[in-house]
């Protein structure tokens, strides 16, 4: 008999919702760049990953465009939340300018920039400070 499929949930406490929470990943995080989003990832300690979404009025002026490209980013941190390091706020900013990212290839980009920008923020920890 085969494994039961775990269900994978998006709940509150995956969330980012303070702004605090986001100044400061943007403050001390880390930045992984691709062709549709940038990670920005900071350690959170916390046992598990959350996720905010930067999805700006500047490049998609309907609320429409923007929701749907939120929508997109949730589904691919839910399907994907066992894959992304654990402990870390991610934040999701789209790539480029009006791009409409397609599921498949965001799924695989969100796990290897999540874990590029986590590797990059544990570097920058450990990496001794000039003076000290």
């Amino acid at each position: 008999m085969s494994e039961p499929i775990p269900r994978l949930r998006f709940q509150r406490h995956q969330r980012m919702v303070r702004k605090g929470d986001f100044q400061r990943a943007y403050a001390n995080g880390a930045r992984a760049r691709g062709d549709q989003l940038v990670v920005v990832a900071a350690p959170n300690g916390l046992e598990h990953a959350r996720l905010g979404l930067s999805v700006g009025k500047a490049i998609w002026k309907g609320a429409a465009q923007r929701n749907r490209v939120r929508r997109m980013f949730r589904e691919a941190f839910r399907l994907e939340q066992q894959r992304l390091p654990a402990g870390y706020d991610l934040v999701l900013i789209p790539g480029k300018p009006k791009l409409e990212p397609e599921m498949v290839s965001l799924r695989a980009e969100l796990v290897r920039l999540a874990r590029k920008a986590a590797e990059r923020q544990r570097a920058k920890v450990a990496a001794p400070k000039d003076g000290a």
